[in-house]
């Protein structure tokens, strides 16, 4: 019989990996929206208002650390005239 400890101890391992593996694609939607916006030269409230939202929540995403809709990568890409779903398996 499994005790209840290890049942949540191995769902905290699951549910840890599971945060890694989004956070690795959240940091390299993050570094190829910054080159991107040097490119362009546009600014976090610049982008913000091409995305139809504040500064504050594209700055959350220049952190790499928001686990970001499907619809907020098709803004984002939209923007910046990027195709970033493609573009991370290069």
């Amino acid at each position: 019989m499994i005790s209840m400890g290890s049942t949540t101890k191995e769902q905290d391992v699951k549910m840890q990996q599971d945060t890694k593996e989004w956070l690795r694609y959240s940091q390299g939607i993050a570094a190829i929206m910054s080159k991107r916006m040097a490119e362009l030269g546009l600014t976090q409230r610049m982008l913000a208002e091409k995305m139809d939202c504040t500064q504050q929540y594209v700055s959350n995403i220049l952190k790499g650390e928001k686990n970001m809709s499907l619809e907020t990568i098709c803004k984002i890409e939209s923007a910046l005239g990027i195709d970033i779903i493609k573009g991370l398996n290069k």
